[in-house]
């Protein structure tokens, strides 16, 4: 998701996994800071609805994207329950969704992003 809100929408993103929020990124977590969680794995989602209250707590607007089963009151998307080798493939669409309606509302041209070639060349 982070790749396609840089490419689409001009947005300064990054990915990481929950475990490292509190490992230096909790840091750039401040007032108004949008925040996408994925609330997918039930080996791992109590720690990552702990992470929410985190940022949170912090002032963060968190979009919190769960599994049929794993879902809680508050969640912005609930994707259908898969098999767990299949949940990323289920995931990316929202992400992408997001990203897209992200650029709409910038009234950016999804389908022309400035500096970005469709191939690459080496010389």
């Amino acid at each position: 998701m982070r790749l396609k809100l840089k490419e689409i929408s001009y947005i300064q993103a990054e990915g990481f996994a929950g475990g490292e929020l509190k490992h230096g990124t909790i840091a750039l977590i401040e007032e108004g800071t949008p925040v996408v969680g994925l609330a997918t794995q039930e080996k791992v989602n109590l720690s990552i609805r702990g992470n929410v209250k985190e940022v949170v707590a912090r002032g963060a607007h968190p979009c919190i994207i769960s599994m049929e089963g794993l879902e809680k009151e508050g969640d912005t998307y609930v994707i259908p329950h898969v098999h767990e080798l299949l949940t990323p493939l289920v995931s990316v669409v929202t992400l992408q969704l997001i990203s897209y309606y992200a650029a709409l509302h910038r009234d950016l041209d999804v389908d022309k992003p400035r500096n970005l070639a469709k191939s690459v060349t080496v010389e």
